[in-house]
């Protein structure tokens, strides 16, 4: 069975174009918001990133660390987050949503009882952020035993030996971190230096989908798209709470942010 993953990238290609991935917590601003987002983006979101929210986001910047600081004051539990997916599911099922979050919350829920949930809420891939290559090779054929994507993370200082290791390892997906940074950090290389070393990964093996994340925003967006993905998370994040300051509906701001996105790149 051909996971949904890869026929949102085969779709995107047919349409010249890469696939548009968003980011947004799980939980924010509430949990009938944040499953009112994910329901006002779809159309123009090829692939839909949930993250879980974590009171230590080692590699999230400031804007999703306040995304998920609201989720985590309203009271959002890991078993909320598979409620969010699976009641958008019910409407999207072939929709594919990858889950984002840290490794310590998966062993305290327990590996085999988490991915379970996954599979039962119609989950389709998982970005680990903390769990790196090779110490996730068990994990990760956990997950291809549940037809659940594995996202292997490459930066720009992984080895030549090491990226021909882990793409050879990887599932559906690789996603290239731009900049040694924390999400939403401003691009600190420029556009033509990030695809250069994705083409690099590219050449590894053309057949894998490789997507870019870290620093995307509506400015910097078109000039990436050569890529066969891209994730944009902060930019939405900021958006919500600029709309939350203001007293607006995050639901119409975000669903007119990610229209613009998926415009530069159409």
């Amino acid at each position: 069975m051909i996971n949904p993953i890869s026929i949102a990238f085969k779709k995107a290609k047919q349409e010249n174009r890469p696939a548009l991935l968003t980011y947004t917590v799980a939980g924010d601003n509430s949990k009938k918001k944040s499953l009112e987002i994910l329901k006002s983006i779809s159309n123009n979101v090829d692939i839909c990133e949930i993250g879980f929210p974590h009171n230590t986001p080692i590699a999230d910047g400031g804007q999703i660390q306040t995304s998920a600081n609201r989720a985590i004051k309203n009271g959002l539990k890991i078993n909320d987050v598979f409620k969010i997916v699976k009641e958008f599911k019910r409407k999207f099922i072939s929709k594919p949503v990858i889950l984002m979050g840290y490794y310590n919350m998966i062993y305290q829920y327990g590996e085999n009882k988490f991915l379970e949930k996954c599979k039962r809420s119609y989950v389709n891939g998982l970005i680990v952020v903390d769990l790196p290559w090779p110490e996730n090779k068990i994990f990760s054929n956990k997950c291809k035993k549940k037809s659940i994507a594995f996202i292997q993370l490459l930066s720009p200082t992984t080895s030549d030996e090491r990226l021909k290791k882990i793409i050879k390892d990887s599932h559906d997906m690789i996603y290239y971190i731009s900049m040694l940074s924390t999400t939403g950090g401003k691009l600190k290389v420029s556009p033509k230096k990030i695809l250069t070393n994705y083409n690099k990964i590219k050449k590894i093996d053309p057949k894998k989908n490789c997507v870019i994340g870290f620093g995307i925003t509506e400015k910097t967006i078109s000039e990436l798209k050569s890529a066969d993905g891209l994730v944009v998370g902060s930019a939405i994040c900021k958006e919500i709470t600029r709309s939350l300051k203001y007293r607006q509906n995050p639901v119409t701001n975000v669903s007119k942010i990610v229209a613009k996105l998926r415009n530069k790149i159409s």
